[in-house]
């Protein structure tokens, strides 16, 4: 069993005038002042309805063939003098550019404007965009598109989709160009939108359900997986992902068993599965036996997850399970200093979510979709995660934890309480709550305190930073959740 790569990173590319930018204007008022020159009326409401092929065209049936390479060159030396402050970027343009970013992606614009002049119109409008590439038109676009991987090429005229459409992209149009819904349609554009304002939700949605669509082909070429189950909403979303794409006979469901894992979250995690009718496994797990483990330095995950996926091997070989899957994510790929991955890759298991391109608000944004009890669950790290690095990891240690948030949650559970830790830093407990909640009343506050003191610690204090996920990496200098 191995992992497969990541998946390729979100390319979306945009053609300029009239999608990303109002180039009427502009263009009217080169055309006017090009004409003066040349002594020419140019019919500027015609010439300007349909912008988007090159000027070359545009001027072939008002100029005589000798005469427009000369006149090209002309007007697109007083371009700048004319039409870059007079133009603006379309309602939506910036949203769009920013939705492609909030995804991890990059922008692109394949134009078939001249490089410099587009160059100008970018910066003064303030366009987030990656790669620019000029005097490029129709299916030419494609090999830029390759080029750069995009898989989505936005555009407003016809020759925009098929640009896309021989690149393999998915080709989006918009209305606000001269092409009409039904000719955009005729070509073979797969969305039309009215408008860039529209863009950020489809692309929202496009992208959950391509990578929804890529997640049941994994699950399903694998044929039968064993879940590593903590029942947190990562691997319960995955657990029901391999039930819809696999059927519940072909899934397993392991929880393992060990101090580390909160006794409240056991019942709640075996009675879900147990709701999709799979199998459900709670072997024992020893990390604590493993010296790095107990050592609790920087790697600790690295061993727990050694542990765990030692333990769930030879019970998939056992029943004839193809793959060992957890329920690591896109986002915890891009975390930085993550040994539990390594270490889950090392043995061989498999990562769906992952693979799929899935991120932490996909999955949930799913789980609510697919009506999951866990779409909005909080994170649950287990107990360990609390102590502090240098601080050997006991029973004795994860027991108080254990019983001190218990106490805590019971006291805050009228104040709308979501996130909480109970540190252990060694001889003293910080205690972590949603921001939002402090500062406590003082009489909760040391309701609080005392119980935290009662469960086994001698100092208690309220972190008045409030939760913050993976704060005890902090003294590791990393970003781990």
């Amino acid at each position: 069993m191995s992992s497969s790569p990541a998946p390729d990173p979100l390319v979306v590319g945009f053609d300029l005038d009239m999608t990303l930018i109002d180039t009427v204007p502009g263009f009217s008022a080169v055309l006017a002042a090009l004409g003066d020159e040349l002594g020419v009326e140019f019919p500027l409401e015609e010439l300007t309805a349909r912008l988007g092929p090159p000027l070359d065209l545009l001027l072939a049936d008002h100029l005589p063939a000798e005469q427009i390479g000369a006149a090209g060159d002309r007007f697109r030396a007083i371009y700048p003098d004319h039409a870059i402050t007079s133009v603006a970027a379309f309602g939506g343009a910036h949203e769009a550019l920013a939705a492609v970013r909030r995804h991890g992606g990059r922008t692109v614009v394949v134009t078939g404007k001249y490089p410099d002049n587009a160059r100008l119109h970018i910066d003064h409008v303030g366009l987030d965009v990656d790669v620019l590439e000029g005097w490029v038109w129709g299916v030419g676009k494609a090999a830029v598109l390759l080029r750069e991987g995009a898989s989505v090429y936005v555009g407003d005229h016809i020759h925009d989709v098929e640009g896309a459409l021989a690149a393999g992209a998915t080709s989006v149009s918009v209305l606000t160009g001269g092409c009409t819904r039904e000719e955009l349609v005729a070509a073979g554009t797969h969305v039309v939108l009215d408008d860039l304002s529209q863009f950020p939700a489809w692309l929202d949605e496009h992208l959950l359900m391509t990578r929804l669509a890529a997640l049941e082909a994994d699950l399903g070429a694998h044929g039968s997986v064993l879940v590593a189950y903590s029942g947190g909403a990562d691997s319960a979303f995955l657990l029901a992902a391999a039930v819809r794409a696999l059927g519940p006979t072909n899934v397993v469901a392991a929880t393992g068993y060990s101090h580390s894992l909160p006794e409240v979250e056991r019942d709640p995690a075996r009675v879900f599965a147990e709701s999709l009718g799979v199998e459900v496994l709670t072997p024992e797990t020893h990390e604590m036996e493993r010296e790095g483990y107990r050592a609790n330095a920087g790697d600790r995950c690295f061993f727990c997850k050694a542990e765990l996926i030692d333990v769930l091997v030879p019970l998939a070989a056992e029943r004839g399970i193809a793959a060992v899957a957890t329920g690591t994510n896109a986002d915890d790929a891009v975390a930085g200093f993550r040994p539990g991955i390594r270490a889950a890759a090392e043995r061989g298991a498999v990562t769906p979510l992952r693979d799929a391109g899935l991120t932490k608000a996909q999955i949930r944004e799913a789980s609510r979709i697919w009506g999951l009890p866990t779409w909005d669950k909080p994170a649950a790290a287990c107990l360990s995660s609390r102590v502090a690095y240098g601080v050997e990891v006991t029973p004795h240690r994860l027991a108080r934890v254990e019983r001190a948030e218990t106490a805590v949650r019971d006291l805050l559970a009228d104040s709308g309480l979501l996130d909480l830790r109970v540190r252990d830093l060694g001889d003293r407990a910080s205690v972590e709550v949603d921001a939002a909640l402090l500062p406590l009343p003082d009489d909760l506050a040391d309701a609080v305190l005392d119980a935290v003191r009662r469960a086994g610690f001698a100092e208690a204090a309220i972190d008045p930073r409030g939760f913050r996920s993976g704060s005890l990496n902090d003294a590791l200098g990393r970003s781990t959740p």
